[in-house]
């Protein structure tokens, strides 16, 4: 049984397996990055579809040889170690750029570790022109500029990019396997006429988790730019309050299964007055403390929103909270801890209400508290008492008349 995992890891069986195993893994990441490419257009993703093509023409070509037994010419060895160190460039050029924004020094900082790359073969070629002759299965050094100057660009890169990237901890340990992977084969295959057998299956091997871990941490970016796209497509930009479609599509859920919720719907006291005399800087800094009072009042028994303007709204969910007693709290807290004054008006879900029904009657409690004095709260229910204790007086008075 070892001799047989020995076989599958080590030899061409094992160059074939690692390379089958890296070609599953590219053509995985080169959809998710033509998917986030079609989605967001960011040149990064063009970057590592780039990339992933080389990786991919890289590992096909060493399948065939691997396959058919066939020993690598100096010139097809030296081109695929070309290959595997612009690959490594540009992979991290796009996870520096997917964390971000492309700068005018970020495109000279890469186009001279490009320079470098290209200008080694051109200086190898002028001190040796015969460098890359020679048949098949023939010892050759001439791929070591290569893999030192890959080395060189695992330390810049930890040096200067791994602090600007959030995933620090893969980053860097992507960097040093790589850097790994190219001392194993620089210095323990590479001048090694009979290898162990141990440092050959670390050669197959260790790509392998090279190239999971690049898909960890463009898998785990991705789903980092979905759920920052998904946030703002449901929050206010400015309060981080869930924006009112949003509210409005959660608040007919509860209404929908027929669950107790209630509505309060705040408006800040003399706003524009505000806006006018002080500035807009002023007065969206209010309308945050506000928003962020009345989430703290909240927190576990319901969600807030921004309906529009300086209207906030909160959708109390819990069955045990006392929703009078929560929208006094909001007012008091409003008036204690800013420098402003709400005037609020809330209402509670009855049987046939509707989530429009629901929202306009809150609306229209909260104007009755804002007609009537200002920083104060009602219920709906009391409105309705009070129109209709006024309606009778009306009456009463023109049958008197």
């Amino acid at each position: 049984m070892p001799t047989l995992l020995t076989n599958f890891f080590t030899g061409p069986i094992g160059q074939a397996f690692s390379s089958t195993c890296i070609l599953y893994i590219m053509f995985i990441m080169i959809l998710l990055s033509i998917r986030m490419y079609r989605e967001q257009g960011k040149r990064a993703y063009l970057y590592l579809i780039l990339g992933f093509i080389l990786i991919m023409t890289y590992q096909g070509l060493n399948i065939h040889f691997s396959i058919n037994g066939l020993e690598k010419a100096p010139v097809i060895r030296y081109f695929l170690e070309f290959i595997r160190t612009l690959t490594f460039m540009i992979f991290n050029l796009a996870i520096y750029q997917l964390y971000n924004r492309s700068s005018r020094g970020t495109i000279i900082y890469f186009c001279f570790m490009l320079m470098g790359i290209l200008l080694l073969p051109s200086i190898q070629l002028l001190s040796n022109p015969l460098f890359l002759s020679g048949e098949p299965g023939q010892t050759f050094h001439g791929v070591w500029p290569l893999q030192a100057y890959t080395l060189a660009l695992c330390v810049l890169f930890a040096c200067t990019l791994g602090r600007r990237i959030r995933q620090r901890l893969k980053y860097y340990s992507s960097l040093v396997l790589y850097g790994a992977m190219v001392m194993l084969n620089l210095f323990g295959t590479e001048f090694v006429q009979q290898p162990a057998i141990s440092l050959t299956m670390a050669e197959n091997l260790l790509p392998v988790f090279y190239y999971t871990l690049l898909y960890f941490i463009l898998f785990d970016r991705i789903v980092e730019l979905l759920q920052s796209v998904y946030r703002s497509s449901i929050t206010d930009g400015l309060t981080s309050l869930y924006n009112r479609r949003y509210f409005y599509k959660v608040a007919s859920h509860y209404i929908k299964e027929s669950l107790k919720v209630s509505v309060i719907f705040c408006d800040i006291d003399n706003f524009k007055k505000l806006n006018d005399t002080e500035g807009h800087h002023r007065a969206d800094g209010v309308l945050k403390q506000v928003a962020n009072l009345m989430t703290e009042e909240l927190e576990g028994i319901g969600i807030t929103g921004r309906y529009g303007g300086e209207e906030l709204v909160a959708l109390v969910v819990d069955r045990n909270a006392k929703v009078e007693e929560v929208a006094e709290t909001i007012r008091k807290r409003v008036a204690s801890e800013s420098i402003v004054t709400i005037s609020v008006g809330y209402s509670t879900l009855r049987k046939g209400v509707t989530t429009e029904d629901l929202i306009k009657q809150a609306d229209q409690a909260m104007y009755h508290s804002k007609t009537t004095g200002k920083n104060k709260v009602t219920g709906y229910t009391e409105l309705q008492i009070i129109e209709a204790s006024t309606s009778r007086v009306g009456r009463k008075k023109n049958v008197a008349k």
